[in-house]
């Protein structure tokens, strides 16, 4: 979990393996989740659940039967009282090819030289890898555990990165961020980001799929995994360039950024049947976590707040004006009370600005909104994405 002591990320390697490396890394995977398996039996019988019950009762049988090393053995253990944490309803099952944690007894980074070893069913494996510029200075931060992960043919290791966030100042003001439809932001400061690429590309796409799916070819049916990942691709690096830029301006003018309570934001909100498809196809959820986490890193205070009515309140100070009529249009806002008027995101950033502020002033025995740590997910394990 995220705090304000620690920032826990996840990077992101590519290993690049020999046809028999992959091979021993995806028999090492099946035997590791065969035992997963066959622990997640005996707990469900027993109904032990608890990491440490687990552990004492099975760990020096499964050490001795298994053939799989010790740590191995410990981190199948710790995978299935993990899974039983979400839902002791049902006997947890775990996939041949699931994520597997190793520790450093069982994994070495040479950083320097591009390579790791790794403890395979046949013994410890020399295997390069490749990844980008900022995954190799986090690498720098590397602690604990990485997750082995195989995902289309391919394995990943991501290992768990700390980070101390840098120091925050006290602020006077705070740049409001309001997410929408025909901009995927617009901030208090005047500048917004243009979703008219991004329905360009989420039409060509929606396009694609449409006449893949008609032809229901297994060739259409690979095409289609492809296509969805290029457009994940686009949806992440889009969300990391407008998450940078709002930091920087953040930092460079030395405020805070308000940002709006996602939670329950489908239900709550209203969208015309024509812009559904871009309302549900856009990750703000994942915008605003690289802007939350980026905040930490660079030392920007940041402020989570109620967004209820931001639309239809007036931003004028004095005023505060709430009423439906006063949002004309998708683009236009005015006031009924101060006639005040401008472009309706704007000023729905500017409300956002001044709530993350009245927030921050507020004495921390009253209460504030969701923690913005709180609200940073989970190290992105298990997957061929991450987070960063």
């Amino acid at each position: 979990m995220y705090n304000l002591l620690t920032l826990k990320l996840s990077a992101q390697i590519k290993l690049i393996a020999t046809k028999e490396q992959t091979d021993l890394l995806k028999q090492t995977l099946e035997q590791a989740n065969a035992l997963c398996n066959a622990i997640s039996e005996i707990a469900w019988q027993q109904q032990i659940f608890k990491q440490f019950d687990l552990h004492k009762l099975l760990y020096k049988n499964l050490r001795d039967q298994s053939g799989l090393a010790a740590q191995v053995v410990v981190r199948c253990i710790s995978k299935v009282a993990d899974a039983y944490k979400l839902d002791k309803k049902t006997m947890r099952v775990f996939d041949p090819h699931g994520a597997i944690s190793f520790d450093n007894r069982i994994l070495t980074y040479r950083i320097n030289k591009k390579f790791v070893t790794i403890w395979t069913i046949n013994g410890r494996e020399r295997i390069n890898y490749v990844c980008g510029e900022h995954q190799d200075k986090l690498l720098e931060f590397r602690q604990g555990e990485s997750d082995l992960a195989y995902h289309d043919g391919e394995f990943f290791l991501f290992p768990t990165i700390d980070i101390e966030p840098s120091p925050t100042e006290d602020v006077k003001t705070f740049i409001g961020v309001d997410l929408g439809i025909k901009q995927i932001a617009a901030d208090s400061t005047g500048e917004s980001f243009s979703g008219e690429e991004v329905e360009k590309v989420r039409q060509k796409y929606h396009n694609l799929r449409r006449d893949l799916q008609k032809r229901g070819s297994k060739n259409s049916a690979r095409r289609l995994k492809k296509i969805a990942k290029q457009e994940s691709r686009f949806r992440k690096d889009k969300n990391h360039c407008i998450a940078n830029k709002l930091v920087k301006k953040a930092k460079d003018t030395k405020q805070g950024i308000g940002l709006e309570d996602l939670k329950h934001i489908r239900a709550r909100t209203t969208v015309r049947k024509a812009d559904r498809a871009r309302h549900s196809g856009w990750a703000f959820s994942q915008l605003q976590a690289f802007i939350l986490y980026k905040a930490l890193r660079a030392g920007v205070k940041t402020e989570i707040v109620n967004a209820g009515n931001s639309s239809r309140q007036c931003s004028v100070e004095g005023c505060g004006h709430i009423a439906k009529t006063n949002r004309k249009s998708q683009a236009l806002f005015v006031c009924g009370k101060c006639g005040h008027s401008e472009n309706a995101d704007l000023n729905a950033a500017k409300v956002i600005a001044q709530r993350a502020l009245n927030l921050y002033q507020r004495p921390q025995s009253i209460g504030r909104s969701r923690s913005a740590s709180k609200l940073l997910p989970a190290p992105v394990t298990g997957t061929a994405s991450s987070a960063l």
